[in-house]
């Protein structure tokens, strides 16, 4: 059997991972890429760095505790960068990562998509409700 090596054995793995299998650790990211918070906080970061009040501002209605815990599950993933610089106040700066760039034009996909076909959501809703009822 010939010897594989390292790059051709993290291809081969890489195209092992199934989303449809329970253990599969891709579930786990897909929690995260679906979350709606994690969506704003990726289209709020496409140009460029901000700081978390100004990330705070754009996507309205996010509590601190769940734009921090979305910030950090981001940055545990390596798609976005937190740069602290020392002033007074301290600046805590974010961005995304080459890898989190790759992800913005399927999160814009699907942010142009709700947008757009949201009153054919909701119409679809409101009759589901209405037979329900």
């Amino acid at each position: 059997m010939p010897t594989r090596t390292a790059a051709q054995q993290r291809d081969e793995a890489r195209w092992a991972y199934d989303a449809f299998l329970a253990q599969c650790p891709t579930r786990d990211l897909l929690d995260t890429l679906a979350d709606k918070w994690t969506c704003l906080v990726v289209a709020a970061l496409r140009d460029g760095d901000r700081r978390y009040s100004d990330i705070n501002r754009t996507v309205a209605g996010v509590s601190q505790k769940m734009l921090t815990q979305t910030l950090r599950g981001l940055e545990r993933d390596g798609l976005i960068t937190r740069t602290v610089t020392a002033s007074v106040p301290v600046r805590v700066d974010y961005d995304l990562t080459p890898l989190g760039r790759s992800l913005l034009p399927v999160m814009a996909a699907i942010k142009a998509w709700a947008e757009a076909n949201m009153d054919e959501v909701q119409a679809a809703r409101r009759s589901y409700d209405a037979q329900a009822a």
